[in-house]
């Protein structure tokens, strides 16, 4: 059957299968053929890690101190099957104090080769912009098998006012390469979701690393005279701003 012109030309402005087509009952060969590729990149991306010795690499010109982490999963496929582990530093994980830093955590989450991608550009931009605004940055962890909450473990360790996990987002059919990044002030062990502010769907097809980083620093901006992230703070950014 033919697709309406109508429904093709809304295929221009989204990655999600719309006007597919039809063939007696089921998918055209090619959208079914199509699906079944993207389901198997999704299921590959789950399984990626970080080459973490590439992004100390790429963080390193930002001179600030990286410490690698892993949590209680001690490799992948407990990961997915035990969430709980993934939330939990590692047991005797030693970390210095940073007192009233904003600790950066560098995740490998649910998709450790879309952080790979996005975060070293994120942080080129997101660092510089927090010294200005009077925050201390860093340390940066880099951390494996890691859920978002294992942030707050970090952030209790190095004693941060805040801390910004980057976290790779859990790949879809259309998208293997998004990271998230999650914001929680005062965090510590304990810390839910409720407290945290999310940005989500970073990647060259989403928000851009710009947008992200200003998005991030204005929250952080409003936490700090709030004293508070999540429920308590709406993301209200005005269209206009923009980093310096």
């Amino acid at each position: 059957m033919t697709t309406p012109s109508k429904w093709r030309d809304l295929r221009r402005f989204t990655d999600a299968r719309i006007a597919l087509g039809r063939a007696g009952n089921a998918l055209p060969t090619a959208a079914h053929l199509d699906f079944q590729e993207a389901h198997a990149r999704a299921r590959d991306a789950v399984w990626s890690s970080l080459d973490v010795a590439r992004l100390e690499a790429e963080v390193a010109p930002l001179g600030l101190p990286v410490e690698r982490v892993t949590s209680q999963a001690e490799e992948r496929r407990r990961f997915l099957l035990r969430p709980d582990l993934g939330r939990r530093l590692a047991e005797n994980t030693a970390l210095p104090q940073a007192p009233g830093s904003v600790a950066l955590v560098v995740a490998d989450g649910l998709c450790a080769s879309g952080v790979q991608q996005q975060a070293p550009a994120l942080l080129s931009v997101l660092v510089p912009a927090l010294g200005k605004a009077g925050f201390t940055p860093g340390p940066i962890i880099i951390a494996q098998q890691a859920r978002v909450a294992l942030g707050d473990d970090v952030a209790e360790a190095v004693q941060a006012a805040a801390v910004v996990m980057l976290i790779g987002e859990r790949p879809g059919l259309s998208a293997t390469d998004s990271m998230g990044l999650y914001i929680t002030w005062a965090a510590k062990r304990g810390s839910n979701d409720a407290m945290r502010n999310c940005i989500s769907n970073i990647r060259p097809g989403g928000l851009t690393a710009d947008f992200a980083a200003a998005k991030a620093l204005w929250l952080l901006v409003e936490a700090r005279k709030l004293g508070a992230t999540g429920v308590a703070l709406k993301d209200e950014m005005p269209s206009h701003y923009r980093l310096e």
